[in-house]
């Protein structure tokens, strides 16, 4: 009989890219049959368990809020001027309650008996990678970046941790080596890990994107763009339809606005004349960008390597409120040439208007026919290699991301 494998995976609640990235290994390990069996580590939860308990020190309780609800508040309410201070309040006290992590965590895996971790969360690695030898010695903990670049200090590197560190961008790769971390705990992939869905889905006929269209009330054959800032939304997205007006007998939008009801009423509500469709969260956001011609929002880097799968020209801004671990996600977008970053969107309609252009809608679409990123597969094998002998298999990057 073959053996079932138990993978402990530690994800968190801030943001929506921490959950998307367990969601994808969880579906290609279905698709391929891999015999694992899923125990997830929910590092919010249990934070919030033991600080109730009072085990822990946290800042956030005597406010009434955790730490990720105050994250995706910050998200939905535009307020990411607030971020470099919650960066260093989150790392003080990762660093305050380290010890008694250690014996939490030790517990913790010593009860659910992993055969290998994976973590898509950065800040606690250190910690729970040590806890975890404790409990269960020579355990595989591997670190899965969700971000394009790492936020030094001690965020998603660290020289000291005894983790395999998966980065999907060569900027993480020399970020890693300039700390002296050594080449047998880094392995390099194509890109961010994403869902399956988004390369099955990626391609779709004509005929079938008019069909589709039409019966969400948009017109057949116009250019077509989605709007996401992620689960949490942002608000925002009304200026940005606001700015839109101008273009609304070139151009449709989809909003997707996630669990940001507010601002889903507010364009519900919205009285101009542009062609839109606006949407509530949904699982499947991979269906509404394949009827998109392109891509509109915020650089977080989940969100746009999910853009990039699907071959979408991005737009998106980054400046001083911009958070610190999606700048370099901007960056890379400009440097590729694969879409186009404004200093603010307040610059969305010319952004727009000049991505309409032949040229250069016709040169970002060669350029993202380049780039091809299949970390969901590479992870699945890495992992498949590890589990059955013992051995980390490198997978080979398929662009120089």
């Amino acid at each position: 009989m073959t053996k079932t494998f138990r993978v402990g995976v530690v994800t968190g609640q801030g943001g929506g890219g921490h959950y998307a990235t367990y969601e994808a290994l969880r579906a290609i390990a279905q698709r391929e049959n891999l015999p694992w069996e899923f125990q997830v580590t929910d590092m919010d939860d249990i934070i919030t368990e033991l600080s109730q308990a009072g085990e822990v020190k946290n800042a956030y309780e005597m406010f009434g809020f955790s730490g990720h609800d105050l994250y995706n508040l910050m998200v939905k309410g535009g307020w990411t001027w607030l971020w470099p201070l919650k960066m260093r309040l989150n790392k003080l006290l990762v660093k305050l309650n380290y010890q008694i992590g250690i014996e939490t965590f030790t517990r913790h895996w010593q009860e659910q008996q992993p055969d290998i971790v994976v973590s898509v969360m950065p800040l606690y690695n250190k910690g729970l990678c040590a806890s975890l030898q404790r409990a269960k010695p020579g355990t595989p903990y591997l670190t899965v970046m969700t971000d394009f670049a790492d936020c030094p200090p001690d965020f998603w590197l660290d020289p000291a941790a005894g983790n395999t560190l998966v980065c999907g961008t060569e900027k993480a790769m020399e970020q890693a080596r300039s700390l002296n971390i050594s080449e047998e705990r880094l392995v390099r992939s194509s890109g961010l890990v994403i869902h399956p869905d988004f390369y099955q889905k990626r391609e779709i006929s004509p005929e079938e994107r008019a069909q589709r269209r039409l019966a969400l009330g948009l017109a057949p054959d116009r250019a077509t763009g989605i709007i996401t800032f992620g689960g949490n939304g942002a608000s925002t997205m009304l200026d940005i339809a606001r700015r839109l007006e101008t273009l609304s007998d070139r151009a449709q939008f989809i909003f997707a606005c996630g669990r940001n009801s507010a601002v889903a009423q507010s364009l519900r509500g919205y009285s101009g004349s542009q062609p839109r469709v606006v949407l509530d969260f949904v699982e499947t956001i991979a269906d509404y960008l394949q009827l998109s011609d392109f891509f509109i929002g915020k650089p977080g880097n989940v969100s746009v390597s999910e853009a990039l799968a699907m071959k979408l020209p991005v737009i998106t801004a980054c400046n001083r409120l911009t958070m610190s671990q999606e700048r370099y996600c901007a960056e890379w977008i400009a440097k590729q040439a694969v879409g186009t970053v404004m200093k603010s969107f307040k610059q969305v309609d010319k952004a727009v208007e000049n991505l309409l252009q032949p040229a250069t809608y016709n040169q970002y679409k060669a350029n993202l026919d380049t780039f091809e990123n299949r970390a969901v597969y590479e992870l699945a094998a890495l992992l498949s290699a590890r589990l059955e002998t013992g051995e980390i298999a490198t997978p080979t990057a398929m662009a120089p991301v």
